[in-house]
C-alpha cells in the first residue's frame, strides 16, 4: 500500500495543526508578492493600473489559498511535502518577481510560474493521495480538470499581445474564481461536495490570519522605507502617525475581535468545508485587497500631506478602509451569521467622508478615515465586552 503523506489527527492543547516552520518560510515568498503589487498601483494609480493591479493581486491570492487547502491535508513534516512547498516556494519567487511587467516582457514567467504552481500541485496531489479515499482523489482529479482547462489560458495569454492577454487571463481567472462555488462539476466525475473538503478548521484560519500578518507588514514596511528618506518635519511625522495608527486599528479590527472565534467556529463547525470556502476562501481578499491599497494610501499621504489631496489619494485613503471594513462585515457576518453595525456605520460615514472631501488636505483625508478605523474598532471592542461569553469560550475556549 503506498505510504500516506496525510497528516495525522491532531493532538495537543490547540487541538488543530499549528503552522509549520515550512509554511510560515513558505509565505515569506508573498511578502514579495504584495509589496509588488503594491509598488505596481503606486507607480500606475489609473483605471488601467488598477485592473492589473486587481487580476494579479486575485491571483496571487488564489495560488497561495490553493496551496493552503494543500498542506491542510498533506503533512508537510514529510520530506516530499517539504520538498514540494520549497520548489513552490521558488516558483512563487519567480511570479513574484514578475508582477511589475506581467502585461509587459514577463507576461510568459508570470504565466508559467502560475501554471507551475496551480496545476504541478495538484498533479503532486494525485500522486501523494492515491492511496487515499476515492472521493478525495476524485476531488482532485476535478479541480484538475479545470486548473487545466485556465491553464492553457494562462499560457496561450503569456504568449499573446496585451489585448488578448487580457481576455485570456480575466476568462481564466474567472473559471478558477467560479470553480469551487460549483463544486468543480466535471462531466463523468460528477461534483465535489463541501463534506469532500472536510479541512481541519483551526489550521486554516491560522493560515489565513498569518496571511494578515504578512499584508500588515508589508504596508508597514513601505511606509516606513518610505518615511525614512524624508525630512522629519511636522507634517510628515504627523502623515507617519495617521498610518501607523491605521495599521494598528486594522489589525485591532481582526485580530482581537473575530481571528480567534472564527479559529473556534471553523474547529467545531460541521461544514467546515463550506465555511472555510466562504469566509476564508472567498471573502478574506478583500481584507488583503484593502491592506495593499492602504499601503499605496500611505505612500501617496507622506509624499504630499498638505496641500489639497488629488483624487488619487483621496480614493486610495478612502478605498482602502472601505475594503477592510467590507471584508471585515461580510467574514463576521459569515463567522456569526449576522451583520455588525459597527462596520455599517464605519461604511456609511466613510462614503460620506468622499462626498465631503472638497479641498482638504491628504493628511486631514488620512486622519479621518484612520478615525472611522479606530472609531469602528472601540464600538467592536465595546459591543464584544458587553456580549454574553459564548459556551465553548465559558469553559476556556
Amino acid at each position: 500500500m503506498p505510504r500516506s503523506y496525510l497528516r495525522p489527527a491532531p493532538t495537543g492543547e490547540h487541538g488543530h495543526h499549528r503552522v509549520t516552520n515550512i509554511e510560515l518560510f513558505f509565505d515569506l515568498v508573498f511578502v514579495f508578492a504584495v509589496t509588488q503589487l503594491s509598488h505596481l498601483l503606486i507607480g500606475n494609480f489609473t483605471l488601467e493600473g488598477g485592473a492589473q493591479a486587481l487580476l494579479l493581486m486575485l491571483a496571487v491570492w488564489w495560488v497561495w489559498i490553493f496551496t493552503s487547502w494543500v498542506t491542510n491535508w498533506l503533512d508537510p513534516e514529510k520530506l516530499a511535502i517539504r520538498m514540494l512547498m520549497l520548489v513552490l516556494m521558488t516558483a512563487g519567487l519567480l511570479l513574484s518577481a514578475s508582477l511589475p511587467q506581467a502585461f509587459g516582457s514577463r507576461g510568459l514567467a508570470f504565466a508559467l510560474a502560475y501554471v507551475f504552481m496551480q496545476f504541478g500541485r495538484t498533479v503532486f496531489f494525485l500522486w501523494a493521495v492515491r492511496g487515499e479515499s476515492v472521493s478525495m482523489r476524485r476531488n482532485f482529479q476535478r479541480i484538475g480538470v479545470w486548473l487545466g482547462i485556465s491553464a492553457v489560458l494562462w499560457l496561450v495569454g503569456g504568449l499573446s499581445d496585451v489585448p488578448v492577454r487580457w481576455t485570456c487571463w480575466i476568462i481564466a481567472l474567472a473559471i478558477e474564481w467560479l470553480g469551487p462555488s460549483i463544486g468543480f462539476y466535471t462531466p463523468g466525475l460528477g461534483r465535489s461536495t463541501t463534506n469532500d473538503w472536510n479541512v481541519e478548521g483551526g489550521h486554516m484560519a491560522e493560515r489565513c490570519s498569518l496571511f494578515i500578518i504578512i499584508a500588515l507588514g508589508e504596508s508597514v514596511l513601505v511606509t516606513g522605507s518610505t518615511f525614512a528618506g524624508l525630512e522629519w518635519n511636522g507634517a510628515n511625522i504627523a502623515a507617519m502617525a495617521m498610518s501607523f495608527i491605521g495599521s494598528l486599528a486594522m489589525w485591532w479590527l481582526y485580530f482581537d475581535t473575530i481571528a480567534e472565534r472564527g479559529a473556534h467556529t471553523m474547529s467545531h463547525s460541521s461544514d467546515p468545508g463550506r465555511l472555510a470556502r466562504l469566509a476564508y476562501t472567498y471573502i478574506h481578499v478583500l481584507l488583503v485587497a484593502g491592506i495593499i491599497v492602504g499601503a499605496v494610501a500611505d505612500e501617496f499621504v507622506l509624499a504630499h500631506p498638505v496641500g489639497h489631496a488629488h483624487a488619487g489619494a483621496s480614493l486610495a485613503v478612502l478605498g482602502s478602509a472601505g475594503l477592510y471594513l467590507l471584508g471585515n462585515l461580510l467574514f463576521k457576518w459569515a463567522i456569526f451569521g449576522r451583520v455588525r453595525p459597527a462596520h455599517t456605520v464605519g461604511l456609511v460615514v466613510l462614503a460620506g467622508l468622499w462626498l465631503l472631501m472638497g479641498d482638504l488636505p491628504a493628511l486631514a483625508v488620512s486622519a479621518l478615515a484612520t478615525g472611522v478605523l479606530c472609531g469602528t474598532a472601540a464600538w467592536e471592542w465595546y459591543a464584544r465586552s458587553c456580549e454574553t461569553p459564548e459556551p465553548a469560550r465559558a469553559h476556556g475556549h
